[in-house]
């Protein structure tokens, strides 16, 4: 009762909050060009979500010193694994607070490889439980569905998957709201989000709005606890402008919003602040790395935070920005 009325104080009044990112240990890409094969060093750290100033720099829990990737934050627990994930890829939900970490059994129901692995990590608030969604797929559009619950420390194989989800399909970014994973599908033509209960074990599927007709610059995150879409395609009426789509899903329905409007450049777009604030990464592809800004939604205005991110490539088109906010974390001293 003690714990889950601290967590609730501090969620609502985000107090404790961190931005959690990928950077360069000295905020710059080195490379060498005489080894093309060199790779380049990056560092998980903790930065103020007021002031932006680096707080604490993070190592992995086991001492490795391999890259790793983030799939997920809540109450101050972080779940991390591979940075390129396979069906028996390690998974460990972790405290930096206190340092101490968990290490889920490798799941028994996985007898075939798969080609693509995604992982979702957070809290189910009707539950009061932490589960893990592992989504699996082969070449052959083949789908499995794991589910890992926390209180029981095991891993359950989710048996029934709806039709419209037995077929070729892609997938691509995701998020977990409140004990539901969502992630974005193509399926040929049509743009949907999945959204899978860790709890009820339900799938349910809501086909995109008819104007987004690129996944490369869609984008879903939660705006005033709404899962929301953010699509940047189209230009603006306002010179030197450009917009920012929004919808949120109300009701099972696609409700558009507004569009987030900011200045012009080669900008990405990350996602939704924990203050509802519009997150771009202002790209500098000559220094390899990308400068966090903050868009707001009422004065147009972006503030630079001075936080510069590591540009990940994967071959030649993929780049990744990688941050999350961690909720109720309370840095302790190490004395």
């Amino acid at each position: 009762s003690f714990v889950s009325t601290h967590l609730y104080r501090n969620v609502t009044k985000h107090a404790h909050v961190y931005l959690l990112c990928l950077h360069h240990p000295n905020f710059e890409c080195v490379v060498d060009p005489d080894d093309p094969y060199l790779e380049e060093e990056i560092q998980w750290s903790l930065f103020s979500n007021e002031t932006f100033k680096l707080c604490s720099k993070l190592s992995h829990p086991l001492g490795s010193t391999n890259r790793y990737g983030i799939y997920g934050s809540s109450n101050g627990l972080v779940c991390i694994s591979d940075e390129i994930l396979n069906f028996d890829s390690p998974i460990h939900i972790w405290n930096p607070s206190v340092k101490k970490f968990t290490t889920p059994p490798m799941s028994t129901n996985i007898n075939v490889k798969f080609t693509y692995v995604a992982l979702q990590f957070g809290f189910h608030p009707r539950l009061n439980d932490y589960k893990i969604v592992r989504m699996m797929r082969t070449n052959k559009g083949a789908l499995a569905v794991e589910v890992y619950t926390l209180r029981t420390d095991s891993w359950k194989m989710i048996e029934a998957i709806p039709p419209w989800l037995k077929c070729t399909w892609q997938h691509h970014k995701g998020m977990f709201f409140k004990g539901v994973a969502y992630n974005i599908i193509v399926k040929g033509p049509i743009f949907s989000i999945m959204s899978f209960d860790s709890g009820s074990e339900e799938f349910e599927e809501f086909i995109a709005p008819d104007s987004i007709c690129s996944p490369s610059e869609l984008c879903i995150d939660v705006y005033k606890e709404q899962i929301c879409l953010l699509f940047s395609f189209y230009s603006c009426e306002e010179e030197g402008m450009v917009p920012n789509d929004l919808w949120v899903l109300q009701e099972k329905q696609w409700k558009q919003l507004r569009p987030f409007i900011y200045p012009a450049g080669s900008y990405g777009t990350i996602g939704i602040s924990i203050d509802n604030e519009l997150l771009k990464v202002r790209r500098d592809f000559l220094r390899g790395v990308g400068n966090l800004c903050l868009c707001n939604y009422e004065s147009k205005q972006l503030l630079e935070t001075g936080i510069e991110l590591a540009i990940i490539t994967y071959g030649e088109i993929e780049f990744l920005f990688a941050i999350t906010y961690i909720e109720s974390l309370v840095l302790l001293n190490n004395n």
